[in-house]
This record gives C-alpha cells, structure tokens and sequence, in this order.
C-alpha cells in the first residue's frame, strides 16, 4: 500500500464532499418534511379547540341575552309598577 498521488487525493476529497453535502441536503429535506408535518397537526389541533372554545362562548353568549330578555322584562315591570304607585311617567 502505497500513498496516493495528487489526483486520487483530489477525487476522495470531491467524493467525501459530494456525499457530505448530499447527505445535508437530505437531511435537511427531511426535516423540513417533518417539521411541516408536525406543525400542520398542532395546526388541526388548535384550530379544533378554538372551535370548542368558540362553541362555548356561543353558550355562554346565549345565557347573557336569555338574562339580559329577562331583566328587560323585569326593568319594564318595575317601571309598571312606579307608575301605578307613585302616579309618576319616567321615560
């Protein structure tokens, strides 16, 4: 086993070199790939529990106008009645 000369030393250096950045651009390829993936699940996941949460603050909302009739209906009696006892029109 002899050493290499000039030409076998430069054609291992560009092999070497070849398959190093070949393997970086896989790599990163892959990666990315993944990275893609992950990220557009925890998008589905988000947007799902954004839609619960919407769905419960649709409840939520639904309650507040169901009390907000009620005490309209209260505030109108109340004024029923002032008008009665005290003979007063408040407007």
């Amino acid at each position: 086993m002899g050493f290499m000369n000039d030409a076998q030393t430069w054609t291992v250096i560009g092999v070497v070199s070849a398959v190093l950045f070949s393997m970086i651009g896989v790599v990163s390829t892959l990666f990315v790939r993944i990275l893609r993936a992950e990220i557009g699940g925890l998008r589905g996941e988000m947007n799902a529990r954004f839609d619960a949460v919407n769905s419960k603050f649709d409840v939520v909302h639904s309650r507040i106008d169901a009390m907000s009739a009620r005490i309209d209906g209260l505030d109108r009696d109340v004024q029923a009645l002032v008008k009665r006892t005290f003979g007063l029109d408040r407007e």
